[in-house]
């Protein structure tokens, strides 16, 4: 079972979009009961993420998982990281489905793992943190896959957290406003922190204020530099996020700021991992 719950109305749900009634190759060729097994390999390295949905998809099948390597798994060109069995309906029906599933959520955890690596060369203190930017509807599955490349969600959903952008600055007089009405807000949610996204310009102001964390969009590394210590001196509990454009090009200078974190939506475009699937008859 993977990290985060799927359950089993989402499982369904993945099967049924590719075989909304039935398997009409298997019927007509007559293979569907044949006993047969089936082979995920990749034809590249990466890091394994669908693992644990997959193979919740081949027991609702009706499929046994033989093998099946753990999601954040490194694996190398040619490596099987699943072996499943059933037959031969069961496994057409799990074939694309699954495929899919490890080819994209692969990428994702890929490409969030040379991220995070790179940032924790230089700053073992600093996390990669994932927006909620991603795909309306596949909200689940890239948490799961980010997760398995070693980052954490930075948000999954207005309810989470407090975060204050300029949106909400716009109905509250601007930053000055809000700074006045601040022991108020604070006191209305006592048992949660009170972070802002921030220009450079306004992230003393607000440190000053008390607020527990300062999110500075669109800021350089070399910006941060100077201004991350200055922040730090004001308030030594303050938790500071850069966001804006952080990649995994220039991670790795974002993080050396002294940041604590890097809100970043990248991972979520990662082209899909080269994989592929034997199918045997038993």
């Amino acid at each position: 079972m993977g990290l985060v719950r799927i359950p089993q109305n989402r499982i369904d749900y993945f099967i049924g979009e590719d075989i909304p009634y039935l398997d009409l190759t298997s019927l007509v060729l007559g293979v569907g009961d044949s006993p047969a097994s089936m082979e995920y390999y990749t034809r590249e390295a990466c890091v394994l993420a669908g693992s644990a949905v997959v193979a919740h998809m081949a027991t609702t099948l009706g499929c046994e998982v033989v093998h099946a390597d753990a999601d954040g798994a490194r694996l190398t060109p040619g490596q099987v990281f699943m072996t499943v069995q059933g037959t031969a309906a069961a496994l057409h029906q799990l074939w694309k489905v699954g495929l899919n599933t490890f080819d994209h959520l692969s990428a994702v955890a890929t490409k969030t793992r040379a991220m995070v690596d790179a940032v924790h060369a230089v700053n073992a203190h600093c996390e990669v943190l994932t927006t909620r930017k991603s795909l309306p509807g596949a909200k689940d599955l890239f948490t799961e896959a980010i997760i398995a490349g070693g980052a954490f969600p930075h948000r999954l959903g207005l309810s989470e957290t407090v975060l204050v952008f300029e949106q909400h600055l716009a109905f509250m007089g601007g930053l000055d406003g809000f700074l006045a009405q601040l022991p108020e807000i604070r006191s209305r949610c006592c048992e949660k922190k009170i972070f802002v996204e921030s220009t450079p310009k306004q992230a003393t102001a607000l440190a000053e204020a008390g607020v527990d964390g300062i999110q500075l969009d669109k800021a350089t590394p070399e910006v941060l530099e100077r201004l991350a210590p200055k922040l730090r001196a004001i308030n030594p509990r303050i938790t500071l996020i850069a966001a804006g454009g952080v990649n995994p090009e220039n991670a790795a200078a974002y993080a050396a700021t002294g940041v604590d974190g890097l809100a970043t939506t990248a991972p979520f475009t990662a082209k899909p991992i080269d994989m592929s699937v034997r199918m045997m008859p038993a």
